[in-house]
């Protein structure tokens, strides 16, 4: 039974690779990568940094113009967990965005609250056991989730920038909804970690839709135990974001938006008595972003929470 779920889950994910393009993966309106959670039994509260960068308005075959942009993305963002008995799962996360844009057209900087999301997890099936001398641990949760208009979503961006992704926004001023899974695996003191996340938008009051989005991680990890007291886990793995085209007035696609991108991610995470935290890299290795229109660069996310 556990080698069918496995199966499955891995032939969803590779599936969902094949979905089409989107609202410039990982930067401004928000992006949905969760990683390994900290280590908590029944709560946690915490706080993510998330550093990113995206070029556009380039040239036809991706070239820097006069107009291209230098865009900027930082969010902190307060976020936490709660495991209601053995079965459900909360997370939520609240963001505040402080967005940049260097060009020699015009310069401007957002900051403010971003969209409030919830996402609600069951736990599938939950395994623990032996296998010969060593320990084997599986779980799988799934879920669904929501997010709230929250963010401050400006229409005129969008008439001012035709050529450009509509994403330099704190929000995107729809309500839209997600859904959820994931698979953790570890045999002793080596384990895989799995997530995946659907993200369905709607249609804003502007008329204006982002393309729904695919996001997926996939992450080896090894614990290392040093006293009894603190475990350290390097980690490595791939994420891969991918969406379909924007679309205005529930018909003409926005040819500006949309595409890939696919990002070593390499980290480690910490865990002490009463305090976890840690860090990682996103080395984005290729990309299709708004028909070559805009360039993604490597990102970086660093947390601290705190389990009680």
């Amino acid at each position: 039974m556990y080698k069918k779920l496995i199966i499955g889950l891995f032939l969803f994910i590779f599936t969902g690779l094949s979905a089409k393009a989107c609202d410039i993966c990982g930067c401004g309106v928000g992006s949905y990568y969760i990683g390994i959670l900290p280590e908590f039994n029944k709560r946690f509260i915490g706080l993510r940094y998330q550093h990113k960068s995206l070029l556009t308005h380039l040239g036809p075959f991706g070239e820097r113009t006069p107009i291209t942009a230098d865009e900027t993305y930082q969010s902190a963002e307060v976020w936490g967990g709660w495991n209601i008995g053995t079965k459900f799962r909360i997370l939520a996360f609240v963001p505040y965005n402080f967005n940049e844009r260097i060009s020699q057209t015009g310069s401007g900087t957002k900051n403010g609250l971003g969209d409030m999301a919830v996402m609600a997890y069951y736990n599938l099936f939950q395994h623990n056991g032996m296998l010969g001398e060593r320990l084997l641990i599986q779980s799988l949760w799934i879920g669904a989730g929501v997010k709230a208009p929250t963010g401050k979503y400006e229409p005129s961006e969008r008439l001012a920038i035709q050529e450009s992704p509509n994403n330099f926004q704190l929000g995107t001023a729809s309500t839209d909804f997600t859904f959820n899974g994931a698979y953790d695996i570890r045999y002793n003191d080596m384990g895989i970690n799995v997530n995946v996340n659907y993200k369905i938008n709607t249609e804003n009051k502007y008329s204006y839709r982002y393309g729904n989005k695919f996001t997926s991680n996939i992450l080896a990890y090894y614990k290392l135990r040093v006293a009894n007291k603190i475990t350290i886990a390097p980690n490595a793995g791939i994420l891969y974001e991918t969406a379909k085209n924007d679309v205005e007035d529930k018909k003409y696609q926005v040819a500006v938006s949309g595409g890939y991108s696919l990002s070593a991610v390499a980290g480690v995470e910490v865990a002490m008595k009463g305090l976890s935290f840690g860090a990682n890299y996103q080395n984005v290795r290729s990309q299709d972003l708004a028909g070559g229109r805009a360039y993604a660069g490597n990102r970086l996310m660093v947390h601290m929470s705190l389990p009680f």
